[in-house]
C-alpha cells in the first residue's frame, strides 16, 4: 500500500485559502498514484478556536462534499485529516474517511482535549471509537493528543486495527515527544503508524513537522522535514500478520487483571 501524508502550512481561520492550498496538494499528491493519503488535524481553521463558532465547517457537509469529489476524481483513499464540525451540541474536531469511490467510510472526533491549548473550553469531545475498513483493511484513526493514551490505541489495535493514522498539531517544542509516542505505539501495537503533523506556524506556536510512517518494529520507512512537504512510502500489511504471529502480545495479555 501506498501512502502519501500532506504536511501543510495551514492559513490561520481561512477555510477559503486551506480548501484551495489542500486541492492543490491532492492534486500533486496523486501523481505519485498512492492508494490512500492523509492530511493534519484542523487544516481548514488552524487553532483559531476562539472563532469556532463562525467559521466551523456545519455538520462537516462542506468538507464531506470536497473531499468526496476529490477521492473520486483521484480514485484515492483519503483520510482527511481533521476539521472543525459544529454540531446542534458544540463544535467538534472530526475526522473523515472517503474510499476510492468518494464513499464516507469512517468519521471520529477527538476524544481527548488537550487543555494547554484550551481545546476544552471550545470543542466537544467525542464519544466513539476511530475504527475503519480501508480496502479490507482494520484501520483506526487518531487525532494529535490521542497517542499519549495507549490505552485508546490498544482499544483499536486489540479489535483488530492495523494500521494507525494520526493527524496532528503538534509543537516543535516537544518534537521528541512526538517521535518518542509513535514509535512506542507502533511497537506495542505490533502495527504501522502514518502520522501526519502540520508545518509552520500560528500566532501562539510553531508547528514540528516531521510526519512519518513507523514499520511495526518501530523502524521509521519515511519521515518529512519541519517545512511543507508531501511525505510517500509504501507499506507490506504481510508485515503486521508475520510479527503478531512472531511475538503474541494480543494472545499472551491478560486484561481480567489489568483493572
Amino acid at each position: 500500500m501506498r501512502i502519501s501524508l500532506i504536511q501543510l502550512d495551514i492559513a490561520f481561520g481561512n477555510p477559503t485559502m486551506n480548501y484551495a492550498a489542500v486541492a492543490h496538494k491532492i492534486c500533486e499528491a496523486a501523481a505519485t498514484a498512492p492508494d490512500c493519503l492523509i492530511l493534519p488535524e484542523l487544516w481548514t481553521t488552524g487553532y483559531d478556536l476562539t472563532r469556532l463558532g463562525d467559521i466551523a465547517d456545519p455538520e462537516g457537509e462542506i468538507t464531506k462534499a470536497f473531499i468526496s469529489s476529490l477521492a473520486k476524481q483521484y480514485s484515492i483513499n483519503i483520510i482527511a485529516g481533521s476539521v472543525a464540525s459544529r454540531q446542534a451540541s458544540g463544535v467538534t474536531n472530526s475526522m473523515f474517511v472517503f474510499n476510492r469511490s468518494g464513499e464516507l467510510v469512517g468519521e471520529y472526533s477527538k476524544l481527548h482535549l488537550f487543555r494547554l491549548m484550551d481545546e476544552h473550553l471550545y470543542l466537544q469531545p467525542g464519544e466513539a471509537k476511530g475504527l475503519f475498513l480501508l480496502e479490507g483493511t482494520l484501520c483506526a484513526g487518531l487525532i494529535c493528543y490521542d497517542i499519549r493514551f495507549p490505552e485508546w490505541v490498544r482499544a483499536h489495535t486489540a479489535q483488530g486495527a492495523e494500521i494507525l493514522f494520526i493527524s496532528a498539531e503538534w509543537p516543535l517544542s516537544r518534537l521528541s515527544h512526538w517521535r518518542a509516542l509513535l514509535i512506542s505505539r507502533a511497537i506495542e501495537n505490533q502495527c504501522y503508524v502514518v502520522a501526519c503533523n502540520r508545518a509552520g506556524s500560528d500566532p501562539a506556536n510553531i508547528f514540528a513537522g516531521h510526519s512519518m510512517i513507523i514499520d511495526p518494529w518501530g523502524e521509521i520507512l519515511c519521515e518529512a522535514s519541519e517545512g511543507e512537504e508531501i511525505l510517500t512510502g509504501d507499506i507490506d500489511l504481510h508485515k503486521v500478520r508475520e510479527i503478531r504471529v512472531q511475538i503474541p502480545i494480543f494472545a499472551d495479555r491478560r486484561p481480567e487483571l489489568y483493572d
